[in-house]
């Protein structure tokens, strides 16, 4: 699995959004994906940054049901 981008790529990324590049044109000068540029973007636009999401952890414990008794 691949790493996350660093925090500040995808804040340089937003930042020539916002200064007027397109989304495409931003992806292509910083050499990432135009999806990952336009998810980006988008994060910012609703949540004011574009934080990565938090990767590994437990992912098996919801599906154990406990016991009733």
């Amino acid at each position: 699995m691949a790493r996350a981008l660093s925090q500040d790529l995808r804040d340089r990324v937003i930042s020539a959004v916002d200064g007027g590049m397109s989304c495409r044109g931003a992806a292509a000068h910083f050499g990432v994906s135009a999806s990952s540029a336009i998810r980006w973007r988008q994060l910012a636009l609703e949540h004011g940054c574009a934080v990565a999401k938090q990767r590994g952890g437990d992912r098996h414990s919801g599906k154990i049901v406990e016991c009733p008794h």
